[in-house]
Formats: structure tokens, C-alpha cells, sequence
């Protein structure tokens, strides 16, 4: 989508095209769900779909928790069984390396 349609839905702009801010994000995420045909899609689902994605490509829960704003490691935790396939893949790749330094 073009940043500059982005912004007129999102309503970042003034009438006088001056930058403003945002104080309520109901009303301009209305628009862009309507836009997008994404009736159902909630702001707190594309928090927790971000969450999700970055467990299983690896990165750690403190860091996870650190982009999501968490201040308690348990509201982390709820993702830990999302990196049960990342932890195989990297205990895959450490046992890879072993045996090739065993042969040699």
C-alpha cells in the first residue's frame, strides 16, 4: 500500500496537511481494516502474530518481550511453545558442527 494512502487512512494528517497525532486508533483502524477487507483483525492480533513469528524464527523470549513493551517475563512466556522447532533446528546445527569436527 502507498505510504501516502497509508497515512490519509490512518489520518495522520491535518486538514491543513500538517502532521498530527494520533489519540484514538479505533476510528482510523476501522478504515484500514475496511480497506484491506480484514473485518475481524484486531491491533492486539498483529501484536500477537509479531510475537508469534519472532519465537519461531529464534529470537529469544527477553527479546521478544523487550519489542513488545512486556514489563513481566510471563507474559512472554505464553509464546515458549511457539520455539520448540527453533531449538531443534539449533541443536540440529551445534550437533552438525560437532560431528564434522570429530571426522575431521
Amino acid at each position: 500500500m502507498d505510504i501516502d494512502v497509508f497515512s490519509r487512512l490512518m489520518g495522520y494528517h491535518n486538514a491543513d496537511r500538517s502532521v498530527g497525532y494520533l489519540k484514538d486508533l479505533q476510528k482510523p483502524w476501522r478504515r484500514v481494516r475496511k480497506a484491506a477487507g480484514l473485518d475481524d483483525v484486531r491491533i492486539h492480533d498483529l501484536r500477537h502474530s509479531f510475537a508469534s513469528e519472532a519465537v519461531m524464527a529464534g529470537e529469544s523470549l527477553p527479546t521478544v518481550g523487550k519489542i513488545l513493551g512486556h514489563t513481566q517475563a510471563q507474559t512472554t512466556a505464553r509464546y515458549a511453545h511457539l520455539a520448540d522447532d527453533p531449538l531443534q533446528i539449533a541443536s540440529d546445527r551445534v550437533a552438525s558442527s560437532l560431528k564434522k569436527a570429530m571426522d575431521g
